[in-house]
């Protein structure tokens, strides 16, 4: 399976931006996506998931602003982000969960992308 995260770029706070993630390879529909986030000098950290079923789940800091979503049709995962605050700016981490496990947490995810920079200015 291949990731590849798109819809990076500067803006400014308040703004919304939209992150998608294509994926490549086995089928799509069976993975648990999720979005992770690492920003400078930080560890990289949990944004939000959604099952194969459709349920999402979302860290605190971001529930009620971000939305994930996914097209199975398109083999692509979404992240809505609106709202933006300067504590967003990280790169973005899209990965895919195929064995199962707590979608929280890194290692239960068996591929990862690339990432994509989000910058918000102040």
């Amino acid at each position: 399976v291949q990731l590849q995260a798109s819809g990076g770029g500067l803006v400014q706070a308040g703004e919304s931006q939209r992150l998608s993630c294509a994926a490549s390879g086995r089928t799509f529909s069976r993975y648990a996506m999720g979005w992770f986030r690492q920003a400078p000098g930080k560890e990289r950290e949990f944004v939000a998931a959604i099952n194969r079923s459709g349920d999402r789940y979302y860290t605190d800091s971001v529930r009620g602003r971000f939305t994930i979503s996914r097209d199975n049709a398109k083999n692509t995962v979404y992240l809505q982000m609106s709202s933006l605050k300067p504590e967003d700016t990280a790169v973005y981490h899209c990965a895919a969960n195929f064995r199962g496990g707590d979608i929280y947490i890194e290692d239960s995810y068996d591929y990862w992308g690339q990432g994509t920079q989000v910058t918000v200015s102040s």
